[in-house]
């Protein structure tokens, strides 16, 4: 299995049979969470908007990435405090966020970016943006607020074993979200 047929897997997963039960979580309300390949998967089949493209450099990356909150109104950032930093790992050849420039402004002027590569003090530059994304974006929303994508690897950093905890930020106000609303 090369690496050119994971690309095209990839690109052909947003046909699989299960998106249509994915979609149709979604369009009841269910919340859908998308991490790194489940991102790109998200976006193909029209859930989020945008795509991923290789990264910039055209290399794979893996390492810690600091990441800013950039919203608290989300079942995903809503233990975090506005422009928390949180240090998660990223793994991807293709993480590089794409978006016109209309779907950018959209994007902000809808409060659906939940996240954009910082240093750890939260300043958010080029020299911390590790694929190149559009504006910094690490992960997003949709309009509705219940479809969720990011490339960093939230469940990499969620347990205290792993040396690092912060991603089990993002799953508590996750979880807090889906037990109010089974309440």
């Amino acid at each position: 299995f090369s690496y050119g047929d994971y690309v095209r897997a990839g690109a052909v997963a947003r046909f699989s049979p299960i998106m249509r039960a994915v979609k149709a979580h979604a369009d009841r309300g269910g919340r859908v969470l998308g991490i790194c390949n489940g991102f790109q998967i998200l976006c193909e089949a029209g859930l989020l908007p945008g795509a991923l493209l290789r990264n910039e450099n055209q290399r794979f990356v893996c390492k810690h990435q600091y990441l800013r909150c950039e919203t608290t109104d989300s079942a995903l950032t809503s233990a975090l405090t506005l422009h928390q930093v949180v240090s998660v790992p990223i793994a991807h050849a293709e993480g590089r966020y794409h978006i016109d420039d209309q779907g950018l402004n959209d994007l902000w002027n809808n409060d659906q970016v939940l996240f954009r590569y910082a240093n750890a003090e939260g300043v958010v530059s080029s020299m911390d943006n590790p694929n190149g994304s559009r504006d910094h974006i690490a992960g997003i929303r949709n309009k509705r607020g219940n479809v969720f994508g990011m490339m960093p690897h939230p469940e990499r950093s969620a347990e205290d074993i792993l040396g690092i905890s912060d991603g089990k930020l993002l799953f508590k106000g996750l979880i807090s979200s889906v037990e109010q609303a089974a309440v």
